[in-house]
């Protein structure tokens, strides 16, 4: 018997009164859909009302739409091995990943930024591949060096050719998915079997379905892809101000999704999720608050309810490096997320909002994102665990250093940590006084170095994906 701690926030008869509210936003205020084929996907349903550009949806549709929707999806790794599932382990085991679009590259030792370039890409990419608690990799940057019309190109070339794990793919520009796609299959063959790509998108909230995300949709649906269909909001801007009706707004917007997502193709595996942020009236920007989390895992257990995989907030974070401002949004993130039902969380590393990319701060988290498994495991109580008969060997004033349970667990109770030794106060003086940061920038400088002498055993299939872009005519 495994005692295990958990988060549990909203309770059956609350995720009921969000669904009802939900229904009634789709029914009655609707959602706009900007892209023509999009409108006539929707027309092929009874249980949709068109009038102009604005779409309804009845009750009867979406509660039809969750039960046809898949309830676990399989990913795999570039090798095409088994990687990780979403849906029927929510609540057990959260799946993080680096990212994401970040326009500024952080430097390790001084915190200066500069431009996000394809070397950043390819090296962050490698250190991702090199730390065991992150499970995918998602667009991390947006490259300065080459054309607005080629980055998305080059960035999933250089995120293919550096790492195994599976990709999350944030594709910007409009008519760009199926050149990506089409870049994948002919680096790697077909890309739809066992499938290790997952293409992101997003609504426009309030209540917007844009063309370049329906178009994007479809493109991923036709491809037999996993989708991530995610809504990101600030609360007392683009969503209401309170948190129940920005959390019946935002689920309404993902039912919406789906649905259309079900009516490109019955079937089509679709992730969905919320990115909640508070709207920071002093600078006019967003902010990740105790709010914003709890609404990550009101969302998660709606997806939990419907059963449906779900993906949500990451390590985006209003830190200005791997600083005690990161740390504190990381720690609340990543340690609700594991005690809660979020299945995935796929952006981390990027501070000041998803802005500059952090090696530090992606090390940082992967040491948080370790802990945080360890406290969500919880530990074994049963006969064995207790083990009453070395109890009453031991006996009064006893202890326990040789026994046999012990020496079984030496090499777990001798794990030292990968960032932060134990160091007594006379050793502490004696070194010089150093702070932990020192620890963790030396352990990322090593990590990079390493990442960055690994990237150029990918440098042939980088040369084989930029002879394909050239000769694309783009």
């Amino acid at each position: 018997m495994n005692v295990r701690p958990s988060l549990q926030l909203l309770s059956t008869e609350h995720m009921n009164e969000v669904h009802r509210y939900s229904i009634r936003i789709l029914e009655d205020t609707g959602i706009e859909v900007e892209s023509k084929e999009a409108l006539r996907i929707f027309k092929k349903s009874d249980g949709v009302k068109v009038k102009n550009a604005m779409v309804y949806l009845s009750g009867e549709l979406i509660n039809e739409v969750i039960q046809l929707a898949p309830s676990n999806i399989e990913v795999f790794n570039k090798n095409g091995n088994d990687a990780f599932q979403l849906g029927i382990n929510q609540g057990n085991h959260t799946h993080f990943g680096i990212g994401v679009t970040n326009t500024w590259f952080q430097d390790i030792e001084t915190n200066q930024v500069e431009l996000f370039t394809r070397k950043h890409m390819q090296h962050s990419t490698q250190l991702g591949q090199l730390l065991d608690n992150f499970d995918m990799v998602s667009t991390l940057g947006v490259p300065s060096d080459v054309s607005p019309d080629t980055s998305d190109l080059y960035s999933a070339l250089d995120m293919y050719a550096n790492t195994t794990k599976p990709l999350v793919l944030l594709v910007s520009g409009d008519q760009k998915i199926n050149q990506v796609l089409d870049l994948l299959t002919f680096l790697h063959g077909d890309i739809s079997n066992r499938p290790f790509c997952i293409p992101y998108v997003n609504p426009i909230t309030p209540l917007v379905l844009n063309k370049s995300t329906t178009d994007k949709m479809i493109a991923s649906i036709n491809h037999h892809l996993p989708l991530m269909f995610s809504n990101y909001s600030m609360f007392g801007g683009t969503s209401p101000a309170t948190e129940g009706g920005s959390l019946a707004l935002l689920n309404a917007e993902l039912l919406a999704g789906l649905v259309f997502s079900q009516l490109v193709r019955a079937g089509s595996e679709v992730i969905l999720g919320s990115l909640p942020a508070a709207f920071n009236m002093s600078n006019m920007g967003s902010q990740y608050t105790p709010t914003s989390y709890l609404l990550n895992l009101a969302c998660a257990e709606m997806m939990d309810f419907y059963k449906l995989p779900h993906c949500g907030t990451s390590g985006s974070n209003n830190g200005r490096g791997a600083d005690l401002v990161a740390s504190g949004n990381l720690w609340l993130n990543h340690l609700t997320s594991c005690l809660g039902k979020v299945g995935c969380a796929p952006f981390v590393g990027g501070n000041f909002d998803s802005m500059a990319f952090s090696p530090a701060t992606v090390v940082l988290s992967n040491h948080i994102i370790g802990e945080a498994r360890k406290f969500a495991k919880g530990f074994s109580l049963n006969d064995k665990a207790v083990n009453l008969k070395e109890i009453d060997h031991v006996g009064p004033g006893g202890n326990f250093f040789t026994s046999e349970q012990t020496l079984g667990s030496l090499h777990e109770l001798s794990d030292t940590d990968a960032l932060w030794t134990s160091m007594s106060l006379d050793a502490w003086n004696e070194q010089g006084m150093p702070m932990a940061d020192n620890a963790l920038i030396e352990t990322t400088k090593d990590l990079y170095a390493k990442a960055m002498r690994s990237s150029v055993e990918a440098m042939d299939v980088v040369k084989k994906g930029e002879d394909f872009i050239e000769n694309q005519k783009i």
